[in-house]
C-alpha cells in the first residue's frame, strides 16, 4: 500500500506502527450547518481509505469529533463562533443547532453509505480533558496568559511549519486577511488555548476552569480526542488541504509539545471541490448540499460516483452536467450488473481469470487509492467473457466492500394485490407462449415485467418471481 504523506511531501509505502491495528483520525464537521458537497467529497475519500486499509486485511479503528464548540470564522482565533453564528441565523440555541445538524450530517453520510467512525466525539464532552491537557502544556511552560486568554507560544517549538513547509511569512497570509488581528498575542501565529475574553460577550457554552469562565479553542479537540481515544501515537489524520497550514499545523505544535513524541505517521489530505468561483464553502450562505442535489433529481450514489471517478489529491470541478454524466454512467453500471444477476449461464468458472480482476482491483487502491482506476477494472471484468455470471456477481459484491455504490442491492418496491395479479396472469400468458414455440412473445412478457421491477426465474418446480429496484 502507497500512500502521499504531507509530512514528507512524498508517496510512501504504507506500514503501520502496529499491523495489529491501523489508528486513523478523521476531522470531523462544525456543525453549524449542512456539510456541504465539498465537505462530503472529503468524507467519501476518507470512507474509500478507511474500507480500503480493511479490505488489504488491516484491522482499522477510525476517530471522528463533532465540533460543536470553539470554530471561529477564522482557523485563527479571530471572527465570530460558527456555532453562534449558526444560532442567531435560525433563532436557535447553539445546543439546538448543533443537534440538528450533528443528525443532518449522519442522515448525509448513511445516504452516501459512508461508514460511520468506530468512535465519534463530540467536543463539548472533553471540556475536563481540555483542561488537564492545557494544565500539562503550561507545567511545561509552553503557554502565557494574555487578556484572560491562555495561549500556546509556537516560539517554543521546533519546526513549528514542518507540515505546510511555509515560513511563518507565508503562513500569516495564508490566514484570512478579513479579520483583525489579536494583539494580545506574542506572536501572530501564536492561539489560543482557553477563551475567557473574546470579541463577543454572549458565547452561550461556557465551563468553569482554572483560569476562568470559558471554552477552549478550536485547535485543542482534535488533539485531546485522539489521545484520549487513540493513544498518544497514530498511524493515519486526514483532512482537507485547507487545514494543512493553521489547524493541523497547531495539532502536531501543541501534541507533540504535550507527549514529547512524534504524534502522526502519515498526514493525509484531500483535495477541494471547486465550481464556477473556486472552492466550494459556506461563506456565501448559498451553498451546495446533498438534499439540493437530491432535489433536482440526483441519486446520492451518484455523487459519490462521480467523486469515486477522481482521485483525492486533484481537484475536482463541479457542475450539474457532470454529475448527470455520472448519474448516466452509474445507471448504466447498475444496468449491466442488474443483467447479469438476472442471466445465470453454464460456463464453466475460471478461477484464475477471477483473482486476476481481484489483483488487479487490490494494486489499484493500493496505488495511493486510484479509485478511478478501480472503476475501470470493475467495468473490464463485467464485460469480459473469461468469467461465467456467477463470478462476476462475487467479484462485484468483492469489489462493494470499498466502492459502497449498492450494486448488489434490491430495493423493496410495493406489490399491491392487483400487480401481483397482473403478473400472475403475465406468468401464464408467458407459459402459453413458450408451449405455443412463440418465444419472442416469452421473452416481450420477461421484458415488460422486469421494466416493472419484476425478475422471473424458472426453476423446474415452475416460475418464481421476485421484486428487485
Amino acid at each position: 500500500m502507497k500512500l502521499y504523506n504531507t509530512l514528507s511531501r512524498s508517496i510512501e509505502d504504507f506500514k503501520p506502527i502496529d499491523e495489529n491495528l491501523v489508528k486513523m483520525y478523521t476531522c470531523g464537521p462544525t456543525v453549524y450547518n449542512y456539510a456541504h458537497l465539498g465537505n462530503l467529497r472529503m468524507y467519501i475519500h476518507e470512507d474509500v481509505l478507511e474500507k480500503t486499509l480493511r479490505y488489504i486485511g488491516y484491522p482499522v479503528k477510525r476517530v471522528m469529533n463533532i465540533t460543536d464548540v470553539g470554530h471561529l470564522e477564522s482557523d485563527a482565533d479571530d471572527g465570530e463562533d460558527k456555532m453562534l453564528k449558526g444560532a442567531k441565523r435560525e433563532n436557535k440555541t447553539v445546543w439546538e443547532i448543533a443537534q440538528h445538524y450533528t443528525d443532518a450530517f449522519f442522515t448525509d453520510i448513511e445516504k452516501l453509505n459512508i461508514k460511520k467512525a468506530d468512535v465519534v466525539a463530540k467536543a463539548t464532552d472533553y471540556i475536563d480533558k481540555y483542561i488537564e491537557f492545557i494544565k500539562g502544556l503550561e507545567k511545561k511552560g509552553f503557554t502565557y496568559m494574555a487578556n484572560g486568554n491562555v495561549y500556546f507560544d509556537i516560539t517554543k517549538v521546533e519546526n513549528y511549519t514542518k507540515l505546510s513547509g511555509m515560513d511563518l511569512d507565508q503562513l500569516r497570509t495564508a490566514s484570512r486577511e478579513d479579520v483583525d488581528v489579536d494583539v494580545h498575542k506574542k506572536n501572530p501565529q501564536d492561539f489560543v488555548l482557553w477563551f475567557t475574553k473574546s470579541k463577543f460577550e454572549n458565547q452561550a457554552m461556557k465551563w468553569d476552569s482554572p483560569w476562568g469562565v470559558g471554552y477552549p479553542g478550536w485547535h485543542i479537540e482534535c488533539s485531546v480526542i485522539s489521545l484520549v481515544n487513540l493513544g498518544e501515537q497514530m498511524d493515519i489524520h486526514c483532512g482537507g488541504v485547507d487545514h494543512i497550514p493553521v489547524h493541523h499545523t497547531n495539532e502536531i505544535a501543541q501534541t507533540e509539545s504535550y507527549t514529547g513524541k512524534e504524534w502522526v505517521k502519515y498526514w493525509w489530505h484531500g483535495e477541494f471541490l471547486i465550481d464556477n468561483d473556486g472552492k466550494m464553502s459556506k461563506s456565501s450562505g448559498e451553498f451546495l448540499t446533498l438534499s439540493l442535489i437530491e432535489k433536482k433529481g440526483f441519486n446520492p450514489l451518484s455523487y459519490r460516483y462521480f467523486v469515486l471517478n477522481s482521485h483525492y489529491r486533484k481537484q475536482l470541478a463541479f457542475s450539474f452536467d457532470s454529475l448527470a454524466s455520472a448519474e448516466n454512467a452509474y445507471t448504466k453500471l447498475k444496468s449491466r450488473v442488474k443483467a447479469i444477476l438476472e442471466n445465470a449461464d453454464n460456463k464453466e468458472a475460471n478461477e484464475q481469470a477471477a483473482e486476476r480482476y481481484k489483483e488487479e482491483f487490490k494494486k489499484c487502491l493500493e496505488d495511493d487509492l486510484n479509485t478511478a482506476n478501480a472503476i475501470t477494472v470493475l467495468f473490464d471484468m463485467l464485460k469480459t467473457d473469461d468469467l461465467n455470471n456467477s463470478q462476476k456477481l462475487d467479484i462485484v459484491a468483492d469489489f462493494e466492500k470499498v466502492l459502497s455504490l449498492d450494486l448488489l442491492k434490491e430495493e423493496e418496491i410495493e406489490i399491491h394485490d392487483e400487480l401481483a395479479e397482473y403478473i400472475e396472469q403475465m406468468i401464464q400468458k408467458r407459459q402459453d407462449a413458450k408451449k405455443n414455440k412463440d418465444y419472442q412473445l416469452a421473452d416481450s412478457i420477461r421484458a415488460e415485467l422486469l421494466e416493472k421491477g419484476i425478475v422471473l426465474e424458472d426453476t423446474r418446480q415452475g416460475v418464481n418471481w421476485k421484486k428487485i429496484n
